[in-house]
């Protein structure tokens, strides 16, 4: 029975030619995108889970209560890992990794030299928490002592080839380190980035600053005992620093945030706003967001299929009467047309296996990932097939089955015309489906709209200073970093190079938290702020400009220690007045000095710079303070002449090469970095208008064959029509008019819809346009249009033809 009914369907399939492929293509592109976005989605949640007790590891952080919308900080105190250990019976271990940034640094084994970024510097419990793979040596005692280190497998590989080199020696900045360990190769879906590892005491930090609570400058992990509650540790934290560590601070250092403890399992989908965080981020808003376009693109197949089915129906009722006349019962016929539909959604299926075979490599290079699809080598995810086909050919099928099972054979076969009773119901079901088709196409128009616009805004808003053609790179080697004012003046006599400066602090680059005290009416209040340590030439080499004041002097010798220049921020929120009455006012920093940590560097406010984005638009402007501190000198900016910037460059490297030859210059251009803070949004961006025009495309097969179907209808009416003098333009438009009231319900469901997503979406940003009207307009035009020409060119062809034969009797 089973082969019968296969057999009648693999036939009817055959018969029907332009009805299947419009039906299989819908399908396979819909089920084409669905796997590619799944596949996606189920690598993003898969970051973390393989480190043995992960449900017990959690990452400290911190909610500021000081700022006006609640900030997220990754950084945390040294102390929280000290007192947690200490002070709660219910934690098993904590650990911690310095916050770096993302530097560079140079390592080298034998006469092989290589700049190596995201190294960390992690305390020597790193490997009790983190249970990660050795392929040499072992984790115990592997960040004992401060000159081990423990390399990741393809670093290893590049510097000592295919041997184990553990015991084996390798500089990292001129200092000799041993290597204990070499992890395992696929960490890629750990949330840390891996190159080597090197113990925390190998940094000699200072007690006093490991002692500090204000030094955020710490990622924290805890890992707690079977059993514990996470949730009662989090509020025993609470209270522990409300009651013990508060009362012992001093006004200026009190604590402005409060402690979170967040999953191991979180960390990387569920951090996309923090700041000062180095993790792999991805962003939970967009995997959901991908994840329901899947959704609405497997649905506008599926109605494809409902419409054309139900549409189709009609062609096949007198075939439905016939079969019922000779026995066939509802359950039969029900069974047969199921068959139907599965072994069309069975060809889908395959179809769309090939070709998300063939996409994926694309999708790879686009997303950074090693997605595979190996269905011989994943049994389970051909089961997972085998299941969407059944699903997705039963779903999409029943409602047809049903419509075309339920005919009465005494209405069909004397040819009634079947707009009453069920056939009533399928017309408007096809309405509706039509309606939510546009619906979602209409609404994920609107939403790539408004991302390209808010990507647009990001990458052109004014940020306040220039960032064109500015390259820069850390200084490297002692000779340099002693006579960085000489080779700073080398670099500016380089033909092409504009200005140059040194300090740190640049912007799209690492920039330094601290208070600034500021005495006012006797009392002296310390307020949060980003500190840019920079020399005399940072404004001018930037072009940041001065609203109040002058710029630093080299004539004026207490520019030096005795002097500031604040942002426009800073001087509104210390309550300073106007920038020109803030000029003149005194302020006080705690001197970054290890050996005199209570000294103060006290100063007047000599300038006042108009605002300018040091950080990405994510960020709100926050106070700065640029001072003359050559202390934390250790990257140098230099703006290039926008002609011939190719021989600038290798001027520069010239430079470079004379005072540190030993060190190969590792340099990038300051808009590539603002750029990169950017990427995601820049591949939403892309994906979005990727599957908008798929979902397009699926909803106009499905349009096509409905108009298709609509005038194969209608053809004697059309036929009377021209006959009576109708011209081609008034059918069209009768035919079409249909379809477009049924756009404009759709346009009107969907633009509240897409209004509310993309507010939501634009509140990450803290600078951010205003939502466009004309997207709204623009998107319902557009579906109008796309809806038009799929339909008009079945009107057109149906109105064009020979009435005769329209009007002929079959």
């Amino acid at each position: 029975m089973l082969k019968n009914y296969l057999l009648v369907a693999y036939r009817n399939l055959l018969r029907h030619k332009g009805f299947s492929f419009i039906n299989i293509a819908g399908l396979a592109l819909g089920l084409t995108a669905c796997l590619l976005i799944g596949l996606f989605v189920h690598d993003e949640l898969q970051f973390d889970q393989f480190v043995p007790d992960g449900s017990r590891i959690y990452r400290v952080y911190t909610q500021q209560t000081t700022t006006e919308t609640p900030e997220s900080h990754a950084s945390v105190s040294p102390m929280f890992a000290t007192t947690l250990k200490q002070e709660f019976p219910e934690v098993e271990q904590t650990m911690r990794i310095l916050m770096t940034g993302a530097s560079l640094n140079l390592l080298q084994a034998g006469e092989k030299k290589i700049y190596v970024e995201d190294g960390l510097i992690a305390d020597s419990t790193f490997f009790g928490i983190f249970q990660l793979p050795f392929k040499y040596g072992s984790p115990t005692g592997a960040l004992d002592g401060t000159s081990s280190v423990v390399l990741a497998e393809e670093v290893a590989r590049n510097f000592f080839g295919d041997v184990n080199p553990v015991g084996k020696e390798l500089k990292i900045n001129s200092t000799t380190v041993v290597v204990k360990g070499v992890l395992q190769s696929g960490l890629d879906k750990f949330h840390l980035k891996i190159n080597y590892i090197i113990p925390l005491a190998a940094a000699q930090l200072p007690q006093q600053r490991m002692s500090n609570w204000g030094w955020q400058q710490f990622y924290t992990y805890v890992k707690l005992k079977p059993g514990a509650d996470v949730r009662q540790t989090q509020a025993k934290l609470r209270d522990y620093l409300t009651q013990k560590v508060q009362p012992t601070l001093s006004e200026n250092d009190k604590l402005t945030s409060v402690p979170y403890l967040q999953p191991l399992h979180e960390v990387h989908l569920y951090s996309s706003s923090f700041k000062y965080d180095s993790s792999v981020k991805g962003n939970i808003t967009y995997v959901k967001a991908l994840g329901v376009i899947a959704g609405f693109i497997l649905l506008i197949a599926c109605f494809n299929f409902v419409n054309l089915a139900t549409a189709k129906s009609m062609q096949r009722a007198k075939e439905v009467g016939i079969r019922k006349t000779i026995g066939a019962s509802q359950q039969q016929l029900m069974l047969q047309f199921l068959s139907e539909t599965v072994l069309l959604t069975l060809v889908s299926v395959v179809l769309a296996a090939v070709l998300t075979s063939l996409l994926l490599p694309v999708l790879n290079d686009f997303t950074g990932k090693k997605m595979a699809f190996d269905l011989l080598r994943n049994p389970a995810l051909l089961g997972l097939l085998a299941v969407l086909t059944l699903v997705v050919g039963l779903v999409a099928g029943f409602y047809p089955a049903l419509v075309l099972s339920s005919f009465q054979p005494v209405k069909v076969l004397k040819s009634a015309v079947v707009t009453d009773g069920i056939f009533g119901r399928v017309q408007w079901l096809r309405h509706g489906l039509i309606v939510v088709q546009f619906a979602l196409s209409v609404f994920l128009i609107v939403c790539a709209f408004v991302v390209f616009q808010q990507v647009s805004y990001l990458h052109n808003k004014d940020l306040g200073f220039n960032r064109d053609q500015i390259m820069f790179f850390p200084m490297r080697g002692e000779n340099m970093n002693k006579q960085y004012e000489t080779f700073k003046n080398e670099l500016r006599q380089v033909p092409g190079v504009v200005a140059a400066s040194i300090g740190y602090g640049f912007p799209g680059d690492q920039v330094a938290g601290d208070g600034l005290i500021v005495p006012t009416n006797g009392e002296k209040k310390e307020y949060p702020t980003t500190q840019l340590m920079v020399d005399y030439d940072y404004i001018k080499t930037l072009g940041l400009q001065l609203v109040a004041g002058r710029d630093f002097s080299k004539e004026l010798t207490t520019d030096k220690d005795h002097a500031f220049i604040l942002n426009e921020t800073a001087v509104r929120e210390f309550g300073l007045g106007t920038p020109q009455q803030a000029l003149g006012k005194t302020v006080q920093w705690p001197v970054w000095n290890d050996k005199n940590p209570d000294s103060l560097k006290v100063g007047k406010i000599i300038g006042v710079v108009k605002d300018f984005h040091y950080k990405s638009l994510y960020d709100r402007l926050e106070p700065a303070v640029l001072q003359i501190f050559p202390g934390a000198y250790w990257k140098v900016a230099v703006k290039l002449k926008g002609t011939d910037v190719g021989s600038a460059v290798e001027g520069v490297k010239q430079v470079w090469t004379k005072f540190s030859p030993e060190n190969p210059i590792e340099y990038r251009f300051l808009d590539d970095n603002f750029d990169e803070m950017y990427k995601a949004e820049d591949k939403l961006k892309s994906l979005l208008w990727v599957f908008t025009g798929v979902a397009i495309f699926v909803g106009c097969l499905g349009l096509f064959g409905l108009a298709t179907y609509a005038a194969e209808r209608r053809k004697k009416e059309i036929g009377i029509r021209k006959v009576l003098g109708a011209d081609v333009s008034s059918i069209v438009a009768l035919l079409s008019k249909e379809f477009m009231v049924l756009v404009v319900v759709a346009a009107v469901i969907a633009f509240p819809l897409a209004w509310l997503a993309m507010s939501r979406w634009l509140q990450d940003f803290a600078y951010r346009i205003d939502m466009p009207l004309w997207a709204f307009g623009v998107a319902g035009l557009l579906a109008a249009a796309v809806a038009f020409l799929t339909v008009s060119y079945q009107a057109i062809k149906a109105a064009t033809a020979n009435p005769i034969n329209n009007m002929r009797v079959n």
